[in-house]
C-alpha cells in the first residue's frame, strides 16, 4: 500500500515539474520573441493609422473628458490628423508641415500658426504632441542625440519625451506597433493632461519599402 502511494506521489511530482518547465519555456520564448520584434521594428515615414482617443484635461478648474477616435496620415513632409466624435462626425482636422500648423473646425475659418501647442490650446483647449507622435505611434522615441530608437516591448514603465510621459501599456499581437499608449503632462492652461490612445492594427497601412527605416 505504501509503495503504491509512493508511486502516485512520485508521478504527481514529476508531472508538476514537467508542467512548470513547459510553462516557463513558453514564457521565455514569448519574451524573447517580443524582444526580437522590438529590435527589428520598422519605422515608416509614410503610414496611415487610426484608433480611439480619450482626452482628459482641466478647464476653468473643472475636469473635462473628450472621447472619440482619430485618423492619422503622415509622409516625409507633413502630418494630417482627423479628430472624430464618438458618432464618427469630424470635429477637427490638423495639418502640420514646414509652414506651420493649420486647424480646421466645422463651419469655422481655418486657423494657422507656427506653434502647434499654441494653436491647439487656443482652439481646442488642450495640447496634442503631433510632432512627437510621428515616432511614438510606431513605438519609437528620440534619444538625446536626436536619433530614433525603438521602445522595448517589455518596457511597461514611463518614458519621458518632449515634456510628456509615455507609457506603452500593450502591443499588437505581432509587436510591430503599439496597441495602447498613455501620454501625460502638465500645462498651465489645461492642468493635468492625459491622452489615452488605442491603435487599430495596421497590417496593410505601411508605405513601400523605400520609405522604411530599420532601427538596429
Amino acid at each position: 500500500m505504501q509503495a503504491l502511494l509512493f508511486r502516485k506521489l512520485l508521478t504527481y511530482t514529476l508531472f508538476g515539474l514537467l508542467s512548470s518547465l513547459l510553462l516557463s519555456g513558453c514564457a521565455g520564448i514569448a519574451t524573447r520573441d517580443a524582444a526580437q520584434a522590438g529590435a527589428q521594428r520598422v519605422y515608416h515615414e509614410d503610414i496611415e493609422l487610426s484608433g480611439r482617443l480619450l482626452v482628459l484635461y482641466q478647464q476653468n478648474d473643472k475636469e473635462q473628458s473628450l472621447p472619440g477616435s482619430f485618423e492619422w496620415k503622415q509622409n516625409k513632409d507633413s502630418t494630417l490628423v482627423t479628430l472624430l466624435s464618438p458618432l464618427g462626425q469630424v470635429v477637427a482636422t490638423i495639418t502640420v508641415d514646414a509652414s506651420g500648423a493649420t486647424l480646421v473646425q466645422a463651419k469655422q475659418a481655418p486657423k494657422h500658426a507656427q506653434n502647434l501647442d499654441s494653436l491647439m490650446n487656443e482652439t481646442l483647449g488642450w495640447p496634442m504632441p503631433i510632432t512627437g507622435m510621428r515616432d511614438w505611434l510606431q513605438g519609437f522615441v528620440r534619444n538625446a542625440q536626436g536619433e530614433r530608437t525603438a521602445i522595448s516591448t517589455s518596457n511597461d514603465g514611463s518614458t519621458p519625451a518632449d515634456g510628456w510621459q509615455l507609457r506603452y501599456a500593450s502591443w499588437q499581437d505581432d509587436f510591430s506597433l503599439p496597441k495602447r499608449i498613455d501620454l501625460n503632462r502638465y500645462t498651465a492652461q489645461a492642468g493635468n493632461v492625459a491622452l489615452r490612445i488605442v491603435l487599430n492594427p495596421a497590417a496593410d497601412s505601411a508605405a513601400p519599402a523605400a520609405n522604411e527605416q530599420k532601427t538596429p
